[in-house]
């Protein structure tokens, strides 16, 4: 076997083949997993007791072994990948399996768990210990998914799913049933989906979660967002609108009425901006309706409502009822047709501020898309305040994010990019006359990112702003080209303008930009998307 990589991050269900415990007691640390073969190094590989260990383990799982010496240098480093997750539900497996092995003797087959306190049964105990650590690991999602063989928990974390413990399949009806106690759905309906809520309380801390429970083939996949206040609700600066970005924004809110559109895929973080938004408006003085699906955070003074599609409460039906509660500021989840979309705009057009979401590529697309709907072209300038697209990126680690000399293909990038932009947007580091010398920062990997060199996400925004000038475009003659290139001529920079800045100052890397802004281009300027061409 080649020299061990003491970086090399193992995978969390071959971490939890041998429990933290057994691993530090007899010095070893499961390496890999091929086939039914664990890879497994050991300071002393001749300690018959570890030898004796590690048999019972992988026999107990119909594994085959391969041992390979380490050094304990190596050990130690490896160590520090455990974490708590995998040792607390072990724990909690087997106090299940010992109730299931007495319930067999019982009834001969298993069921769910009877006869004892809630607290007590390490179902319950299972569930609580999967939540805790979702929620303190900061994912913004838990899935848990019944396959052929195990049940698979999967956090979602910074974006990415990772497995984080694989339990027996057999467990996966209690462990659903469970979760449909707390969220107060149906535990003998297992036919159709549903959709739930529930609170917990992580030490001080309450945390909203909503459940969406799915039959598949294997049985029932529950899917768990984790709605922590504390993430959740942030400031418009500590989402990533700053500079020009910011000074749009709180223009654009301060009116009394317009649209106030925001544009971008699924997750990419526009209701958390709405939210963001929402923390500045939200006073004595006004009266704020919302209509939601589903509703996200709960804020004190807003009132939110729930649309139910399956009742006839929809968006566009749901926003005329509101009209009639005096509102002064609305929000709509959605703008998902034409129905809705009018209502938006003469709610707009008669005195209200709207914000609300659709899906278009960038910020300069959302003027199409309302023509497209049936706004009509003279009517968009009066109700259209600002519309503004994101997309998420990976913030680096600030703990071990490292600084690098780019290379010439990235340097002439970044140089393109930035002499493209107004001169009040550039990044400062140009301004002081260090335009050849600049730097970036790579991802690393530490203990306090688990490794990955990344630490949360941070989001890449592009604004466009309502202007008089571009009133005369949308009347006349509304292609995205002319818009993009008045909007350009007024300031506005792109999404990828926006993450060059963000690269620059340290906070994500040109990698991780790439990966969610795409470059593509015709020529050597910037294109639409903000991207810089010859590069695909």
């Amino acid at each position: 076997m080649a020299p061990i990589d003491k970086d090399k991050r193992i995978p969390p269900d071959v971490l939890i083949l041998i429990p933290e415990d057994v691993a530090r007691h007899y010095k070893m640390v499961p390496l890999a997993l091929s086939g039914n073969v664990l890879d497994v190094g050991l300071v002393d590989p001749d300690d018959v007791k570890a030898q004796e260990a590690l048999n019972f383990l992988v026999s107990r799982n119909n594994l085959a072994v391969q041992v390979f010496k380490i050094s304990e240098d190596e050990w130690s480093k490896l160590m520090e990948q455990y974490a708590g997750l995998g040792e607390e539900v072990g724990e909690a497996l087997e106090g299940l399996r010992r109730e299931i092995n007495q319930e067999k003797e019982k009834v001969g087959q298993f069921e769910t768990i009877k006869g004892k306190k809630e607290q007590e049964a390490p179902i319950i105990r299972m569930v609580e210990t999967i939540l805790k650590h979702g929620i303190e690991s900061k994912a913004s999602d838990i899935h848990i998914e019944p396959t052929m063989n195990k049940l698979r928990v999967r956090f979602r974390l910074d974006g990415t799913l990772q497995t984080v413990v694989v339990l027996p399949v057999e467990i996966a009806p209690a462990i659903v049933a469970r979760i449909k106690i707390l969220s107060n759905l149906q535990i003998d309906e297992t036919r159709r989906p549903q959709d739930g809520r529930f609170t917990t309380k992580i030490g001080e801390k309450e945390v909203d979660l909503r459940v969406a429970v799915l039959p598949t083939t294997r049985g029932e996949k529950a899917a768990l967002r984790i709605l922590d206040p504390a993430i959740g609700l942030r400031t418009l600066p500590e989402l990533g609108i700053i500079g020009r970005n910011l000074e749009v924004i709180e223009k654009g809110i301060r009116k009394p009425f317009g649209m106030i559109l925001m544009t971008g895929p699924t997750g990419s973080g526009k209701s958390t901006t709405i939210y963001g938004i929402l923390q500045i408006l939200n006073t004595d003085a006004v009266n704020i309706v919302s209509l939601e699906d589903p509703v996200e955070y709960y804020i004190d003074g807003v009132n939110q409502s729930q649309i139910r599609p399956e009742l006839g409460y929809t968006f566009a039906n749901g926003l005329r009822q509101i009209l009639r509660q005096d509102p002064n500021i609305i929000v709509v989840g959605e703008m998902r047709d034409s129905e809705t979309a009018g209502l938006a705009a003469q709610s707009a057009l008669t005195g209200h501020l709207v914000l609300s979401t659709l899906h278009t590529n960038d910020a300069i697309g959302v003027i199409p898309r309302l023509i497209n709907m049936g706004v009509e072209p003279y009517l968009i300038p009066s109700a259209l305040n600002v519309a503004l697209a994101q997309r998420l990126v990976k913030r680096l680690c600030p703990d071990c994010k490292k600084e690098i000399e780019p290379s010439e293909r990235i340097k002439k990038i970044i140089l393109d990019v930035v002499e493209s932009m107004p001169e009040p947007s550039r990044p400062k580091i140009f301004a002081k006359g260090e335009k050849e010398s600049f730097k970036i920062y790579k991802a690393q990997g530490c203990p306090k990112c688990n490794n990955k060199g990344t630490k949360g996400r941070i989001a890449v925004f592009e604004i466009l702003e309502m202007t008089p000038q571009l009133e005369a475009i949308v009347i006349s003659e509304p292609t995205e080209s002319k818009i993009l290139a008045e909007s350009q001529r007024q300031g506005m920079i792109t999404m990828f303008q926006d993450g060059i800045t963000k690269v620059l100052e340290g906070i994500i890397g040109f990698e991780e930009l790439v990966q969610v802004v795409s470059i593509t281009s015709s020529d050597d300027s910037p294109a639409k998307d903000g991207s810089v061409s010859g590069e695909k």
